[in-house]
């Protein structure tokens, strides 16, 4: 993805990372405090609207540096600090290495991303990439709706298959 010519970076699809980058603030104060159904309610907001700041900043040439550094920033908040909030909650079956390794991954991904775009190569996200997205986004689901119906042994199965294919 190249950068349009002159952007400003007050525009729509940094306003919605910001927008997204509050809500997962939100979910990881939520969650380790019971409040899973209004955590994962503003979790499914913030993870689903990931793909309209780039669709806007593509489809209206509003691709800034700002928003390529700052939305793949804001998906990994949202995920790892979502796992993070979760194992403190007994019962998400969430462990702390688990969590550990989650942002591990983001952290190695990110890092790559800066090497390879910092030597003029292109890093956009790839199928592979999104397709984790999905997996993780599920997983958190999946889990918080285990929470909220304790004793479900689907929900729970269901969880650990997107757990573990996250």
């Amino acid at each position: 993805m190249t950068e349009s010519k002159n952007p400003s970076i007050y525009n729509v699809p940094n306003a919605l990372t910001s927008v997204r980058f509050g809500l997962a603030i939100g979910v990881m104060i939520l969650i380790p405090n019971g409040e899973y159904l209004i955590g994962l309610v503003i979790f499914i907001v913030a993870a689903s609207t990931d793909w309209m700041d780039g669709y806007w900043a593509r489809k209206y040439g509003q691709v800034t540096k700002l928003g390529r550094i700052f939305d793949p920033f804001v998906d990994k908040i949202i995920i790892c600090g979502t796992f993070i909030a979760l194992v403190e909650v007994e019962g998400a079956g969430v462990k702390s290495w688990m969590a550990t390794i989650v942002v591990g991954r983001e952290l190695l991904v990110t890092s790559l991303r800066g090497m390879i775009e910092g030597s003029g190569g292109d890093f956009s996200a790839s199928q592979l990439g999104k397709w984790k997205m999905v997996l993780q986004c599920g997983a958190v689901i999946a889990i918080l709706v285990t929470l909220l119906n304790p004793g479900n042994n689907i929900l729970d199965w269901t969880s650990f298959v997107f757990l573990w294919g996250a």
